[in-house]
């Protein structure tokens, strides 16, 4: 059975549920994103060039098996946000270093084009709900507005550091207070929930970001220092701990 703009629908739906649990993992992945993507353009200075063609290779990889499979895969759907979220990090330090465009003027054009994708999905569409998903080009619009979602989320957190001049740690505090005011207006019911999905999704990964950052960026700068190997591993074992938990305990309860 085909829909009545020739797209042929899964059967089940393809993204996540959006619980507590997919935002914790949405935040690890986000800190993962950025040192991992400052791990791959600067620790093994590879430079913005190699790193956007690596990190854009793996993410075509990812994002076609995970469009092609009919079924919903929680490794292969979180390896994917993962690929953005990393992919979102090049994207951004490209833009303010390679092109010069700065994290503002960078932003409102990363702005611009989650609106755009967010717009046509509609118009292709004529809805852009994010859970339950199950046409193919909805999850490829989805995909799209991901990406944009997390450069921008990159972008308006380097701009909250590097322009503004926050610590790493008042940049995390800043976007943590617009997440708990998204977090109470969703459970208020005082704005569409599609609306504050997109805005959460934009705002976690600044919060990730900044995070990172004091992971790895040098102590004279207010981080850590630690290397960016390390965060990233020590981030990833604990996104597949949570995932691996969270996995099992849902199979359980469907028995």
């Amino acid at each position: 059975m085909t829909s009545e703009h020739g797209v042929r629908p899964v059967t089940v739906s393809k993204v996540a549920e959006i619980t507590l649990v997919f935002w914790i993992l949405k935040i690890l992945a986000t800190t993962l994103g950025e040192t991992a993507g400052d791990y791959i353009s600067m620790s093994l200075d590879l430079g913005y060039y190699v790193g956007l063609a690596i990190t854009f290779a793996v993410l075509i990889i990812v994002l076609t098996a995970q469009i092609r499979s009919r079924t919903f895969h929680p490794l292969l759907f979180w390896l994917a946000i993962i690929a953005t979220t990393t992919a979102g990090t090049e994207i951004s330090d490209f833009m303010d270093r390679s092109l010069g465009l700065g994290y503002a003027l960078g932003s409102a054009f990363l702005v611009a084009g989650l609106l755009l994708t967010l717009v046509s999905w509609h118009m292709r569409t004529g809805d852009i709900t994010v859970y339950p998903l199950y046409r193919k080009d909805s999850e490829l619009f989805f995909w799209i507005a991901i990406l944009f979602s997390n450069s921008l989320g990159t972008a308006f957190g380097d701009f909250l550091t590097d322009d503004l001049g926050l610590t790493f740690l008042q940049g995390a505090t800043a976007t943590a207070a617009i997440i708990l005011i998204i977090g109470a207006l969703h459970y208020s019911k005082s704005a569409p929930d599609v609306l504050l999905f997109w805005i959460a999704f934009v705002f976690t990964r600044p919060f990730g970001a900044t995070f990172g950052d004091f992971l790895t960026k040098p102590t004279d700068v207010g981080g850590l220092n630690l290397p960016r190997d390390y965060a990233s591993l020590t981030t990833l074992a604990l996104l597949l701990s949570i995932l691996y938990a969270s996995t099992r305990n849902t199979t359980k309860s469907n028995k």
